[in-house]
């Protein structure tokens, strides 16, 4: 119901607020950016000064007449503002402009309608619109307030605006209840992996920092990468193999924005909870944009929102090939440990570090020495020999089996205790009897 959208082309007028404090204001060209991701065909940009608020319009009423005759002459469909826009707002610009109108929530609600591909997507979608639309319901609409009437309808009855906002909340409801399930099924898939002793790394950051580019380069999968604001909306989930570490799972996640609508963060909770319950962060950074540290601080204002602000993180400046003089490198602390690497997903430089730090991360209780196995536990021997962790092999005077092996201890320790044995046992003796 709530998931149509025109198509793209819509002539439309721009409307930015400026000289607002640092916390509240808006980036002009992310937002000339945001438009152009929804299909809007600029007609005119405007810079407003943020002094001369109003409580009715927002913007003066000086202003408003000449974005009127802007609108008129221009023969401008739309009217979009870098801004939040109270429900009564967006109503008298209407009014004013005699077009639609859209705030910067809208906008955004707008583009991950364009880009939502999976059910779940779609879902979530709906459900910020439905919420973001359940205040506007008396928007232009002039048989809101006229009771129902007809044969057997007669009488008292709800009004038409109350029986919108009741099948409003009926739908909420639907939507919330399907996404509970899918939360379920999600935790239910995190708890197999779990099991399994899989880690778990999530790609998180600001978007168009370059993820989904560094998803398909490090898994070799097709995931839709452009260079546009959210052009990844639903998650995609890789296995992926590292040397010195076996399997991990790769999420390739949907990117933040600065002041991303709250709407947003409940709606796609189940899907951001795939980062919040992740082993590792790569928080993916556009090394080539000026104001790359304003946006780390939109993603860590998100990840703390979700709860996954303490998870271990490693970041990622990506888009190297946009720089000069800068070669792929893996940055540590004082103690050793990895804490960025500088990389181009592009054209495939230093991908190799930052398998390495990934590795170093989740691996960093690896264990490495030599195993005495028994000829009865030949099928553990050739699981080792499975999983590549042979370096080496001997064997004693008995026939026993001295393996050298090199491999994660929580991968050690399920496969010894799949042959009901104690791992910490076998780990201190490194001897199996």
């Amino acid at each position: 119901m709530f998931f149509e959208r025109h198509e793209g082309g819509e002539r439309a007028i721009l409307v930015h607020l400026e000289g607002q404090d640092a916390e509240a204001s808006e980036d002009p060209q992310e937002f000339r950016e945001l438009a152009m991701s929804a299909g809007a065909d600029m007609a005119a940009f405007f810079s407003v000064p943020s002094s001369r608020l109003t409580a009715k319009y927002l913007i003066g009423s000086g202003k408003v007449e000449e974005l009127r005759d802007h609108v008129k002459a221009e023969g401008v469909d739309l009217v979009i503002f870098n801004h939040s826009l109270t429900p009564s707002q967006e109503r008298n610009l209407e009014r004013a402009f005699e077009c639609r109108v859209l705030d910067r929530t809208g906008l955004i609600l707008d583009i991950f309608a364009q880009r939502a591909r999976t059910h779940e997507g779609k879902l979530q979608v709906e459900l910020a619109q439905l919420d973001h639309m359940s205040t506007r319901l008396v928007r232009g609409w002039t048989h809101l307030e006229r009771q129902k009437g007809g044969i057997g309808l007669r009488g008292p009855g709800e009004t038409q605006l109350e029986t919108d906002r009741r099948l409003l909340r009926v739908r909420i409801r639907q939507i919330k209840q399907k996404l509970e399930k899918v939360r379920s099924q999600r935790e239910q898939a995190r708890r197999g992996r779990k099991r399994a002793d899989i880690p778990s790394v999530s790609l998180v950051g600001y978007t168009n920092a370059g993820k989904s580019t560094l998803f398909n380069a490090l898994t070799t999968s097709e995931v839709y990468a452009a260079d546009q604001l959210f052009a990844t909306l639903d998650p995609t989930l890789r296995r992926l193999e590292l040397d010195d570490l076996g399997p991990i799972v790769l999420a390739d996640t949907v990117g933040f924005i600065r002041h991303l609508p709250h709407k947003l963060v409940e709606a796609f909770r189940a899907t951001l909870e795939e980062s919040s319950n992740s082993d590792l962060l790569l928080h993916v950074i556009d090394a080539h944009e000026p104001e790359r540290m304003l946006q780390i601080e939109q993603v860590q204002a998100v990840l703390k929102e979700i709860g996954a602000d303490e998870l271990p993180m490693l970041e990622v400046y990506n888009k190297l090939d946009l720089l000069e003089g800068v070669e792929p490198q893996i940055q540590r602390d004082a103690d050793g440990k990895p804490l960025r690497v500088w990389l181009s997903a592009r054209d495939g430089r230093g991908l190799e570090l930052l398998r390495q730090a990934i590795a170093e991360l989740l691996g960093d209780d690896l264990f490495a020495g030599v195993l005495r196995l028994p000829q009865r536990l030949g099928r553990l021997r050739a699981q080792f020999f499975a999983q590549g962790a042979v370096q080496k092999e001997e064997h004693d005077e008995e026939g026993q089996s001295l393996l050298t092996l090199r491999l994660p201890r929580i991968e050690l320790n399920r496969l010894v205790s799949r042959e009901g044995l104690e791992p910490q046992t076998f780990i201190e003796q490194h001897t199996l009897q």
